[in-house]
């Protein structure tokens, strides 16, 4: 199909950031930045034919550098929050960058969403880019060097697929994950409270104030959580319930019934009524985070076109392991090996009713 690789501008130390753009024989598209793996936009058409772009991001580098909500981007060493930025392993405390009120978020001060990714593009009928970057001994705060490879693939189902490899030196902790921000309607279409969503999870993890996990494993039976069946999103988006409350709405991690599949099994289902489009999420993680895009916020980086940032006007489907687990060990432990491989895979598919 042919992969384009565009300029798209240069960072503050003049580092040049390029846009591969790849396309499937049913006319998917899908753009990546070598900045932080960004997606950067992805079209997909509805019911009646009409693409439309269905991720938020920005149109300039600079936006992507300077602004906030991790548009897109690929997320490590660690996805989500870690309490107080702290953890032990081996005996040794370590000593995280605090970025999130008094925790560490998304991999500290510069993390892989901010970082230059080699890519090699290879073309065929699932075209695909292979992005690596080696994280040096003590990046961050974290132990080891951890090489990581993630492999974007454009399929013939109009899917995206990324595969997260890695592999350390030392004993270290890796939760890889993606923080794109979905509108099936398009981007500029308004707020997600109509779109429906289920999702093959059993419990999910109520916070403290700080959005850190207590440690319970809550079933979900009850309460605004449960998505085992389809139902909007807005539909319970202001009850009352504390954990919501503390969020300003979703932002949580529920666990999928079962735990971790060996192979990518549909856990998730996102469906826009007004546009037809449906994407249909397919991974071996244990867990998802469910963020409906509250803090969605900041005039000073509009998202492409000009369009204003505004809170829940996109979601994210962040599958992962469960946030803070280094510090809690009934949770799914995210501590790698030397001679370990961390190999997961995580595929979003999209279709019409």
């Amino acid at each position: 199909m042919g992969i384009q690789k565009q300029f798209f501008g240069n960072l503050p130390d003049g580092s040049a950031v390029y846009r591969f753009v790849m396309q499937n024989a049913s006319g998917m598209t899908v753009a990546i930045l070598n900045f932080g793996g960004a997606i950067q936009q992805i079209l997909v058409p509805d019911r009646n034919g009409r693409l439309s772009d269905v991720v938020g991001g920005y149109d300039n580098v600079l936006d992507y550098y300077y602004g906030d909500g991790y548009q897109g981007a690929l997320i490590g060493r660690i996805g989500n929050r870690i309490c107080r930025g702290k953890f032990t392993l081996e005996g040794k405390e370590y000593s995280l960058h605090i970025n999130n009120g008094p925790n560490s978020l998304h991999g500290g001060k510069v993390g892989f969403s901010h970082k230059l990714w080699e890519v090699e593009p290879v073309d065929g009928e699932e075209p695909r880019l292979v992005m690596h970057y080696v994280s040096p001994e003590g990046e961050e705060g974290y132990p080891g060097t951890l090489d990581v490879t993630v492999t974007y693939t454009l399929t013939a189902r109009n899917g995206l697929s990324l595969r997260y490899v890695a592999t350390t030196d030392k004993t270290t902790i890796v939760n890889l994950t993606n923080h794109c921000y979905f509108n099936l309607g398009g981007f500029a279409s308004g707020k997600i409270f109509d779109h429906v969503l289920q999702l093959d999870a059993d419990t999910y993890l109520p916070t403290d104030e700080t959005l850190i996990p207590t440690g319970e494993l809550r079933p979900v039976d009850g309460t605004p959580f449960d998505f085992r069946e389809p139902k909007a999103v807005g539909r319970d988006f202001h009850a009352d319930c504390a954990d919501l409350q503390i969020a300003g709405g979703y932002d949580h991690c529920l666990n999928f019934t079962g735990g971790a599949t060996k192979e990518p099994v549909c856990r998730a289902t996102l469906y826009d009524p007004n546009s037809g489009r449906e994407m249909k999420v397919y991974t071996n993680q244990h867990a998802v985070q469910f963020y409906s895009g509250n803090f969605l916020s900041n005039a000073e980086h509009p998202f492409k076109g000009g369009y204003p940032q505004n809170t829940q006007n996109a979601l994210c489907l962040e599958t992962q392991h469960q946030p803070d687990a280094v510090n809690h060990e009934n949770f799914k432990s995210v501590v790698l090996q030397p001679g370990e491989v961390y190999d997961y895979t995580t595929e979003y598919v999209f279709s019409v009713r």
